[in-house]
């Protein structure tokens, strides 16, 4: 069995240290296969945040892959450095950013939701680009046959019914792409609220999953992170929540649905 946890949202500026340290002590003590981050490990983008970030991802001791979300981007008020230098902050954790995963029987393919600018005011909301979904999309195709397919996104690409919202431009339209390829299952953050649900597109299910956040910038749950458990071509997923014991969420099943 390959174990996998589903982590995003840290927001290093504004994090929660006892969530950091009960996440670090399941990851030492459960010795997953890897971590998955899915975006906002930092709250303002600055070079502390990243370096602070980095140490702690590094010092989980686990193979680590991470997606940027919308704010590991300089804000606003920093428009030159946003438009035209939005990356050069990222050396802390540029090897993690994207990095393939060597898991058998599962490929982790990243896709960027984040934009430096969007023709509409909230820029913290994602988009999906032609470019960014053709590559999603071409390494699907290059996955080995018979893996599980993750899309690592920091955006959800249609909403999972939580208090925040993403609001995802062409996300739907990638949803559907993404699931024709072969995709098995969205992870993503942003929503700061655990999530998983099932999307019918073209005749098959995919799976929407979010994960909770780890900073004290919550919402509806509890800091929390996912656990996704993969055996024999199939996977379930299970919200765990600081301070409660493991809930299971939807089963990889759609027919048979445990809660």
């Amino acid at each position: 069995m390959i174990t996998l946890f589903h982590v995003s949202d840290v927001h290093f500026g504004a994090e929660d240290p006892e969530a950091i340290a009960w996440f670090g002590e399941r990851v030492a003590e459960e010795k997953p296969d890897a971590v998955i981050m899915t975006g906002d490990l930092t709250m303002r983008a600055t070079r502390r945040e990243f370096e602070r970030g980095g140490d702690w991802l590094r010092s989980l001791g686990v193979p680590v892959t991470l997606e940027v979300g919308n704010h590991d981007i300089p804000y606003y008020w920093d428009p030159f450095r946003r438009l035209f230098a939005p990356y050069q902050r990222y050396v802390a954790i540029e090897k993690m950013i994207e990095a393939e995963l060597d898991l058998p029987g599962v490929t982790i393919v990243p896709l960027k939701t984040t934009a430096r600018a969007q023709w509409r005011w909230n820029w913290s909301k994602g988009r999906v680009s032609p470019g960014s979904l053709r590559r999603a999309l071409a390494m699907i195709a290059q996955a080995p046959r018979g893996n599980l397919i993750f899309v690592a996104a920091h955006h959800p690409l249609v909403e999972g019914g939580t208090k925040g919202t993403a609001k995802t431009r062409h996300g739907d339209s990638a949803m559907t792409a993404l699931a024709e390829a072969g995709a098995h299952a969205v992870l993503s953050g942003h929503v700061h609220d655990p999530f998983d649900v099932p999307v019918e597109r073209s005749g098959r299910t995919i799976r929407m999953i979010g994960a909770g956040t780890l900073s004290k910038r919550v919402r509806n749950s509890r800091p929390a992170f996912n656990e996704i458990r993969l055996a024999d071509g199939k996977f379930e997923t299970i919200a765990r929540t600081m301070g409660r014991e493991p809930q299971r969420a939807i089963s990889e099943d759609p027919e048979h649905p445990r809660v």
